[in-house]
């Protein structure tokens, strides 16, 4: 059971980043630095930004379930 749980632990901690990763910068950042602030448009949420939050947010809550399941079984 606690193998079942790593793994899918790292799974989600994995797809996380990789999420956190696909957002737009709202901002002088990083994202700005690289031309990502050049073209932008207005920060209206399309279907797929309101899709990848919401993938974004599932990825957290498998991460912290795990996190507390793998917690209780020290």
């Amino acid at each position: 059971m606690t193998i079942v749980l790593i793994v899918i632990h790292v799974i989600a901690s994995l797809s996380i980043i990789g999420l956190v990763l696909l957002h737009s910068g709202r901002g002088g950042g990083l994202s700005d630095m690289f031309g990502g602030g050049l073209g932008s448009t207005a920060a209206g949420s399309t279907v797929v930004e309101r899709n990848l939050d919401r993938l974004t947010v599932v990825a957290g809550v498998i991460f912290a379930f795990t996190s507390i399941l793998l917690a209780q079984q020290l």
